[in-house]
């Protein structure tokens, strides 16, 4: 009975699959972004290099996958329709999950180098990055207003599918640079590096990136959110102030 036992456990770990035969080791140029009055975006390089314990595979090819993604949050999307001569909105559906910034980087097409399966399970792809669980039952396309929030935040250059982005040399070093636009949220930016063989995930790397507000950015951010009152009357004695001035210059140049 115990050999029995022993033979059982030999072909439970045959049957396991490998794990730990490549890692990644990896970096990035910053891990931290300030966001000033003059922010005009930052470039990001990701870089990194393969660790293996065993012979690089002959029968397989490497392919890598970098994502960086922003804080996420709630979003309602709204559809007009025209209604007796007037554009007025008719559906909103409430997106659960969406990420404010997100960017995909391959070695190749994405849908050559990972299986529908992986993407789903690790949420690579823009549209696995945004969860909708349900929408109004007077809704009956509900997907369309998930295709409607990528097209507008990749028009707005906040939303990107780099394929080829990344660079790969001998199987074992890569990097790629992604281009942070100036629009970004302020928060904890997530990357993660994907090692990809036959179509699956063999090893996950992630790292994040601080990116704060800083300086009279920071402090007109505050007090906005925290002292709303006391922003709006600022704002009020500064555009009033504004106005006065403006005529005063006025009335001095034609005298």
């Amino acid at each position: 009975m115990i050999r029995s036992g022993f033979l059982a456990l030999g072909f439970c770990l045959l049957a396991l699959p490998l794990s730990g035969a490549e890692e990644v080791v990896a970096g990035l140029s910053q891990d931290r972004i300030d966001i000033t009055a003059n922010f005009d975006g930052s470039d990001l390089l990701i870089y990194g290099a393969v660790k293996r314990d065993e012979p690089l595979p002959a029968d397989s090819r490497l392919d890598v996958i970098v994502t960086v993604e922003g804080p996420a949050a709630q979003q309602k999307v709204r559809r007009k329709s025209r209604v007796f001569g007037i554009w007025i909105n008719t559906d909103v559906v409430t997106i659960d999950r969406a990420p404010s910034y997100y960017s995909v980087s391959t070695t190749r097409p994405f849908n050559e180098i990972i299986s529908d399966t992986e993407d789903l399970r690790n949420s690579i792809s823009i549209p696995r990055a945004i969860r909708s669980v349900g929408a109004p039952q007077t809704v009956q396309d509900s997907q369309a207003f998930t295709d409607a929030l990528i097209r507008l935040r990749e028009a707005k250059g906040l939303y990107n599918l780099d394929e080829g982005g990344v660079s790969l040399v001998d199987q074992t070093l890569f990097r790629t640079d992604v281009d942070l636009p100036a629009n970004l949220v302020e928060g904890n930016y997530k990357t993660r590096m994907f090692l990809v063989r036959d179509k699956h995930v063999i090893a996950l790397h992630e790292q994040t990136i601080f990116v704060r507000k800083v300086g009279l950015e920071r402090w007109l951010f505050r007090l906005a959110h925290q002292q709303a009152a006391i922003y709006g009357i600022l704002s009020l004695a500064l555009a009033a102030f504004a106005g006065w001035a403006a005529s005063a210059a006025f009335r001095f140049l034609r005298s």
